[in-house]
């Protein structure tokens, strides 16, 4: 899982890098041909048995809520600093828990509630409204870890009935054909070799992030691995200094170590019960 993370965080960066000569919705495009093309790799070798599913309707919801989840992410870091988006998106676990329990009826107690408040008041000090530093750009990416957190509930009903491996290409066709529709519309050719290299990278990376995310969860429980998601906050920021020559300030970690304890607090009660 942390290597997952490490190249998650690449993968990040050069999307961001990207953003000033490609369209958002192409850069999520290119993003997912890595997936896309690891699992039709996969289905050739092993057979069309994965696309076999017992509920395909809420597969492609899944997709779905992938592929508009990346799309806003991409369309963010293209107006603010990758560090904010990336700590904003850890309220994931956070709206788990609300959705967990207006939608699944599942019980959260005054702690966990606690909890999910407290992260979320780390997410206001990052953000700041009301400030000059303070951009709309925010409400994509909070909006994309909302997304995030309906594709993770769909996944947990879902891992009840299908396959992990029916999961991700239900996830990696629905995400990488519903984005190519748009593609005539933005599309611009890759002029120069470095533009086609990082393009190559990201979509790579992209694909073996996915796969280490898959193996690390066959080799342990999703909450066991979930915590170790919060150390792409070191990677982007390590590349937010090197490359973007941006360095978080002391609010930022407040609000940071805020959401991160939040989440860690409701995986471990969540766990618990």
């Amino acid at each position: 899982m942390a290597s997952a993370m490490f190249c998650f965080a690449i993968v990040d960066t050069l999307a961001k890098l990207l953003t000033d000569s490609f369209h958002p919705l192409q850069i999520v495009w290119m993003r997912q041909l890595g997936l896309f093309v690891g699992v039709a790799v996969y289905l050739i070798v092993r057979g069309p048995s994965a696309l076999k599913s017992a509920n395909p309707f809420l597969q492609i919801v899944r997709g779905a809520a992938a592929a508009l989840s990346a799309t806003l992410f991409i369309f963010g870091i293209a107006h603010i600093a990758l560090t904010d988006a990336t700590a904003i998106t850890f309220v994931a676990p956070l709206f788990v828990t609300i959705l967990g329990a207006t939608v699944l009826r599942e019980p959260v107690g005054i702690r966990r509630w606690s909890a999910v408040f407290i992260g979320f008041v780390g997410t206001i000090i990052i953000v700041r409204p009301g400030f000059e530093s303070f951009h709309p750009a925010y409400f994509l990416i909070f909006t994309a870890a909302f997304l995030f957190a309906v594709r993770q509930v769909v996944s947990r009903h879902l891992s009840n009935m299908d396959k992990t491996a029916t999961t991700v290409a239900y996830t990696a066709f629905a995400s990488f054909l519903m984005i190519g529709v748009f593609q005539p519309a933005v599309w611009i050719t890759p002029q120069t070799g470095v533009h086609i290299a990082m393009i190559f990278l990201m979509a790579t990376l992209g694909g073996a992030g996915e796969f280490l995310v898959i193996k690390s969860l066959e080799m342990a429980t999703s909450v066991s691995v979930a915590p170790i998601h919060y150390t792409m906050i070191i990677w982007t920021s390590l590349y937010g200094y090197l490359i973007f020559d941006k360095i978080p300030d002391t609010l930022f970690w407040v609000g940071t170590i805020l959401i991160i304890m939040s989440g860690l607090y409701v995986l471990a009660r969540g766990k618990k019960n």
